[in-house]
């Protein structure tokens, strides 16, 4: 039987300036160096199996609060191992009270990853050290308490009304637009997207502007 292990990172937000996507990235793991808190050290590829068979069964390890795994607080999007580590990007569903907080103290740097994994495969180092090999990775969770210096957040994907083309996709992505249609609505406004569409696509023109007065609500009391 194996044993659930967890090892928390340490993050800092790079650019969190009127971010409202909840979207990050960083590095969840590290590769060599110190150990962690509990005294291991992660080798190169050791993630890649578990990866594979999370993509060969269409899964992905959980994002959770504290290793607690009935509070979910978003999804994960992509992890990847490079020669640095597990780089991972996620996002915070921003409806859920507790990842909104979340966001909040990540922003401040209060908060922390931690991978939750059982050591498939490991080699003793001594003094308690082991050299993790192959590990079976179940969640990331964001944690109170940081540990390692080594993992950063790289990137916060930010809300930019100043930058257009970043704007145009921003809507388009959220509304689940075509390109011509969002390059439309950003050059003529609604009444032009209304004008340009078919009397049989109403139900789709309602349905975007439901999603148009819910982003104005969001972007009024943020």
């Amino acid at each position: 039987m194996h044993t659930f292990h967890s090892a928390p990172l340490h993050l800092k937000l790079l650019d969190a300036n009127h971010t409202r996507t909840g979207e990050f990235s960083g590095y969840a793991s590290t590769f060599g160096g110190d150990p962690d808190s509990q005294g291991h050290v992660i080798e190169p590829g050791a993630f890649n199996k578990s990866l594979a068979r999370h993509s060969a069964e269409g899964t992905k390890p959980a994002m959770l609060w504290q290793h607690n795994r009935n509070q979910p607080v978003g999804v994960w999007l992509s992890m990847v191992e490079d020669s640095r580590g597990l780089l991972v990007s996620g996002k915070l569903t921003l409806d859920v009270a507790l990842a909104k907080e979340s966001y909040a103290l990540m922003k401040d740097g209060a908060l922390a990853m931690s991978i939750g994994f059982f050591m498939l495969d490991a080699k003793p180092l001594g003094a308690g050290l082991s050299l993790v090999k192959e590990i079976d990775l179940l969640e990331v969770s964001l944690v109170s308490l940081p540990a390692n210096k080594h993992a950063v957040i790289t990137e916060v994907k930010s809300f930019n009304p100043n930058n257009p083309r970043e704007f145009e996709r921003q809507v388009r992505d959220a509304l689940g637009l075509s390109s011509r249609e969002a390059k439309r609505l950003m050059s003529g406004g609604w009444s032009a997207l209304v004008r340009d569409e078919q009397s049989d696509n109403s139900q789709e023109l309602a349905l975007i502007a439901s999603r148009l007065e819910e982003i104005t609500k969001s972007l009024r009391t943020n």
